[in-house]
């Protein structure tokens, strides 16, 4: 049974990932006034953007339209036996809706005429969140498993998937309605820096700590008091333009919780948007890795 997946932009994938393991990624849209730019890392490079956003420029972002889904599945739907698009959270994002729409249409465009196998998941993550999975749905595919071992793994690791996050500058949380200018402003006073996690697909801010020294320690703590396995498990590291903060908090894995296998990417530029140059984010798994029969 052949298997094709298909993800979006959020995923921050590299590109050598997607390209060893034929993962099909349909890009965000990112505005800057009146100029857009599609989110594939070549129209607009992340660190670019995160400089621009140092200097006061404000990104704003757009779904992936329902049109626009539909091209890309109709390319697939004849070729592969199933065909799987594992979303980013629908609670952050619009785009798992507009893959919806995009298979209701195709279902209506050929009804009676011919049928296909599609399926649309929200995986309620974010970020290497959502990458992680949708890397191991195409290694699953790829080794020929079921695509209902698939949609079973995939659900399973979205509900045991953890995100941490910290942010360097509260202002772009306030921008993106995440917390309140008086926060924002008085964060910035007082030096804070957030650690947020994802909770039922919404990033949510849960607690505040003083300095960013402290905030990456604390991230670490988290991960050993929620981590299982975490010395057999692939952890995923997002960066804002800040890949020497990453492989601080890399090395602090190893020490700490003795992890060894590490995926570290530049936050994709739809995600870094919101969330500002600066970032720092981590994914683990809350249970053990799944494996498909």
């Amino acid at each position: 049974m052949s298997i094709k997946i298909i993800t979006d932009s959020a995923c921050s994938l590299p590109k050598q990932i997607v390209e060893d393991l034929d993962i099909t990624v349909v890009p965000l849209t990112l505005h800057l006034g009146e100029e857009s730019f599609i989110d594939d890392g070549v129209d607009i490079d992340p660190e670019v953007m995160m400089n621009d956003m140092k200097e006061g420029k404000v990104y704003k972002t757009s779904q992936v339209s329902p049109a626009a889904f539909e091209e890309v599945f109709e390319k697939y739907i004849d070729t592969f036996d199933s065909v799987i698009y594992i979303a980013f959270s629908s609670e952050i994002s619009g785009t798992y809706q507009g893959g919806v729409i995009a298979k209701n249409q195709l279902l209506e465009k050929y009804e009676g005429i011919k049928t296909f196998d599609l399926e649309v998941i929200d995986s309620k993550c974010v970020a290497l969140g959502s990458g992680l999975i949708v890397k191991w749905a195409a290694e699953m595919a790829k080794k020929g498993k079921s695509k209902e071992q698939i949609i079973e793994g995939v659900e399973y690791l979205s509900l045991n998937m953890e995100h941490i996050f910290t942010v360097d500058d509260l202002n772009y949380l306030y921008r993106g309605g995440r917390v309140s200018y008086t926060s924002a402003f008085v964060g910035g006073l007082l030096n804070i820096k957030p650690i947020l996690n994802v909770e039922e697909g919404k990033l949510v801010p849960f607690e505040k700590i003083r300095s960013r020294k402290k905030a990456i320690k604390r991230i670490v703590e988290i991960v050993k008091e929620r981590g299982v396995n975490l010395d057999s498990q692939l952890i995923g590291i997002n960066h804002g333009n800040d890949l020497e903060g990453a492989e601080m908090l890399k090395k602090m894995l190893m020490e700490e919780v003795e992890a060894t296998d590490f995926l570290i990417a530049t936050l994709p530029a739809v995600i870094a948007a919101h969330t500002g140059p600066g970032t720092l984010s981590v994914f683990f798994l809350s249970t053990g890795m799944k494996e498909a029969d």
